[in-house]
């Protein structure tokens, strides 16, 4: 299916194909993990929200179970957790720029304390597809090529999909990149499908 700017048309698009038996049973993948990118304008945020919540209910109707994390809401938990939350509201207005993204990076790295929770949250749930959001919100604090590298080894049992505010673009010249808002360069990223040209 080509790509269609029109809301409406990809929500049903992406319906179908997550409703799909191909889909849930990763057919057509070769080797590759089932990671799929769904990229969005930036601006549509709002919107995707509620098409997601959309999505997520009208998926279950047909028997398909999501889990869903949001990557902003996780990261707020695990400084919660770590009793730093409230330290970090106090810090940042204080402090520059790069001190707070370094502070956050080491508190939320992807491999030590990102994954292992999402891995845990999967673990302790049925599900048929995983759903990341919230990406834009923790840039640069986290980027998204670092979560799906760290991830293959934790979500590769089931369909993951990430919901993108940019573009992934291929190219055989610059190979794969993740775009966040379509001006931010998130470095390259080769092993995600994008889901918009999923064929059912």
């Amino acid at each position: 299916m080509s790509k269609t700017t029109n809301p409406k048309d990809r929500f049903d698009h992406l319906l179908k194909v997550i409703a799909s038996e191909r889909f849930l049973k990763k057919q057509g993948l070769g080797n590759e993990v089932p990671f799929f990118i769904f990229p969005y304008p930036a601006e549509e945020a709002v919107g995707i929200d509620a098409m997601r919540a959309s999505l997520v209910k009208q998926l279950e109707n047909r028997g398909v179970r999501v889990v869903e994390i949001n990557l902003y809401d996780l990261s707020i938990s695990l400084l919660r957790d770590r009793g730093i939350w409230d330290d970090v509201l106090v810090a940042e207005p204080s402090i520059g720029k790069d001190e707070l993204k370094e502070l956050l990076q080491g508190v939320l790295d992807p491999e030590t304390h990102l994954i292992p929770a999402i891995g845990a949250i999967l673990a302790s749930q049925q599900f048929d597809v995983f759903f990341l959001s919230g990406v834009g919100e923790v840039y640069p604090y986290i980027r998204s090529h670092n979560v799906l590298n760290n991830l293959q080894s934790t979500a590769k049992e089931k369909p993951t999909v990430m919901f993108f505010p940019g573009k992934y673009t291929h190219s055989l010249a610059s190979g794969a990149s993740l775009d966040l808002f379509g001006i931010m360069h998130d470095d390259k990223y080769y092993r995600a499908f994008d889901i918009t040209h999923y064929e059912i």
